[in-house]
């Protein structure tokens, strides 16, 4: 896993911009701890920063091969199969590791070969005779890609923040931007990164760029099919399809751990990882989050019932890890609001994201690689809102329905258009999804609460776990992002997802056997936030000084009495502000975090 970036111009020299590649290389450092790469001709830069996790002793990048030159971050997992594949059209192979399989595989196949990979990726490769740059990115986006062309230049990036240290990307923000922060924030569209002046390669999607023009071509989709199969049939494929997605990527020259909740999916995971390292003679290590004296604040709701910490001992002992488990302060939870920001380049998840920071860097001072559960609840029906009809049925985002309290922490008239805005958003989503003429109401709504989860919610926490992993040199797998299982899933009949109404049922009886019933069906909790007091009063502090700074452009746009009541009294926000848990203390560590993104990339307001 690694950070890549590169630039490409027509009028500059760019052997005259070594400093700013070295610099742009640096700002990837996290990302890449284990070696750092340039390849620089007069027009093309391609910078690299590698953490070594297949074959550490080869593997440098960038990587060459004939006219073809690349810069790559990712992990294929079916590598064995290509490589095999290509071996038999004649190619030989000096490394182990999947970037030369991944360049060998264009040079066979061109475009087309992004379709034969599976797995986690962007990438770009140069074409030296034809002066032509080609980036890819992964099916599901777990693996971010950002771009600009502005002013002679085209430039990529594995991050933001790495495309504004060139001087002709300037970081403006104009009111579509806005709109996103405040309106959608912590989600963003497809294909956007708020700022004006940059954009995302879309997930599935590769562009070319050559002579001065861009073209992105879309190279899968999911497209609605017939469901044949029997519902034990449905049940025994889920089971192949998951249990294979996470063989696959157990492979690692490097330590290798799981994240473990307690929870149903990362339960699953764990259980097949630790089968899998009993057969190699290892045992699995297991980590788990908590807050200090969360125990003493924790209050039940219908979107956490119950604690993480009376789950994990007992699938732990079960399947035998070595578990270990990470209790964060609160007091530094709040802090690293600042750092995960900076890591994102824009506002973000708040403690979500902090804390996962956190958490990530415990865990790379004993493994490289980890394994996650994020995704299973999108695509088989596991949030509260699928099962909500009057959730499920109103005509928005179900995670953040209400557009009325962020405006209320507005000035009036900032964002006139606000609600439109978002409105739009969701109907472009609705209205891409693809159906059977057969379909029932439901099932035509299944479908697009499918799509509206992948490309928004799944979106930001994807973005979420990349970002703040990788700030800690820790590359994090999510198996249940198998294109195949989404694919699967996506075309399932909604009763065999939620049998007698319960989420996730197909993947519950999948995994039934091989799981203590008391993790198998266990209702579903999302990832834990802190309860405590501590932290809500280390919030409001942060607050306080963001409204201190009328020096700050947040000061012409926030409602300061509005703000000021919210720290008196967090409850008063009854619908979360996004998703399950970001309700009154994230809402305020969210005005944090726009501030600090604000100082950290010089935004500029338009």
């Amino acid at each position: 896993m690694c950070g890549i970036a590169g630039m490409l111009s027509e009028d500059i020299d760019l052997r005259e911009r070594k400093i700013l590649a070295a610099e742009i290389g640096n700002s990837l450092r996290e990302r890449g701890p284990d070696g750092a790469g340039c390849f620089i001709k007069p027009y093309i830069s391609l910078i690299h920063r590698r953490l070594a996790v297949i074959d550490p002793e080869k593997g440098s990048q960038p990587m060459s091969f004939g006219k073809y030159t690349i810069t790559y971050n990712g992990e294929i997992y079916n590598t064995e199969e290509i490589r095999n594949e290509l071996i038999g059209k004649g190619y030989s192979f000096e490394t182990k590791c999947d970037t030369e399989v991944v360049l060998k595989a264009y040079d066979c196949w061109k475009e087309e070969s992004c379709k034969r990979l599976n797995g986690i990726f962007a990438y770009a490769v140069w074409n030296d005779e034809d002066k032509r740059l080609f980036l890819c990115r992964d099916r599901i986006g777990v693996k971010p890609l950002f771009y600009a062309a502005e002013r002679k230049i085209f430039a990529f990036a594995s991050r933001i923040k790495s495309l504004l240290l060139i001087p002709e990307i300037l970081p403006d923000v104009d009111e579509n931007g806005l709109n996103q922060i405040f309106m959608l924030g912590p989600a963003k569209p497809i294909g956007s990164a708020v700022f004006k002046n940059i954009k995302e390669l879309p997930p599935a999607s590769y562009m070319t760029v050559q002579n001065g023009k861009m073209q992105i071509s879309k190279y899968w989709r999911i497209i609605a099919a017939e469901h044949c199969e029997s519902e034990a049939e449905t049940v025994e494929h889920t089971h192949y399809l998951v249990s294979d997605a996470i063989k696959r990527q157990l492979v690692s020259d490097v330590p290798l751990c799981t994240f473990l909740s307690g929870g149903l999916d990362s339960s699953i995971i764990s259980r097949i990882a630790a089968n899998d390292a009993k057969s190699r003679g290892r045992q699995l290590c297991t980590y788990s989050v908590d807050y200090t004296d969360n125990d003493k604040f924790f209050k039940p709701s219908v979107f956490q019932p119950n604690k993480d910490s009376d789950y994990i001992s007992l699938i732990s002992d079960y399947i035998g890890s070595r578990h270990k488990n990470i209790v964060l302060g609160n007091k530094a939870v709040a802090k690293a609001l600042i750092e995960s920001t900076q890591a994102r380049s824009l506002p973000g998840f708040t403690d979500v994201d902090s804390s996962l920071l956190l958490f990530c860097r415990e865990v790379q001072k004993e493994q490289t690689v980890a394994l996650s559960g994020e995704c299973a609840d999108e695509i088989f029906g596991g949030y509260p809102w699928y099962h909500n009809r009057d959730i499920l049925f109103d005509e928005a985002f179900p995670w953040s329905r209400s557009t009325d309290v962020r405006q209320s922490i507005l000035k009036p008239g900032l964002l006139k258009h606000g609600k439109e805005f978002v409105h739009a958003e969701y109907l472009k989503t609705v209205n891409s999804t693809s159906y059977l003429e057969s379909d029932s109401k439901t099932e035509r709504r299944m479908r697009e609460m499918f799509m509206l989860n992948m490309d928004w919610f799944m979106q930001t926490l994807l973005m979420r776990k990349d970002m703040m992993s990788m700030h800690c040199s820790l590359e994090v797998r999510v198996p249940f992002c198998d294109y195949r299982i989404v694919e699967y899933a996506y075309n399932m009949p909604w009763a065999f997802k939620s049998p007698q109404g319960r989420e996730k049922g197909v993947l519950r009886k999948a995994f039934e056997n091989e799981l203590p019933y008391e993790i198998a069906w266990r209702k579903k909790s999302p990832y834990p936030k802190t309860h405590n007091p501590v932290y809500f009063k280390e919030v409001c502090k942060m607050a306080d000084a963001v409204l201190a700074d009328k020096s700050t452009p947040l000061c012409e746009m926030l409602n300061e009495s509005e703000i000021r009541a919210l720290m008196q009294d967090p409850d008063a926000l009854k619908e979360p502000w996004y998703g399950q848990l970001m309700r009154g203390p994230q809402v305020l560590a969210y005005i944090v975090q726009i501030y600090y993104w604000i100082k950290d990339c010089n935004v500029n307001f338009i």
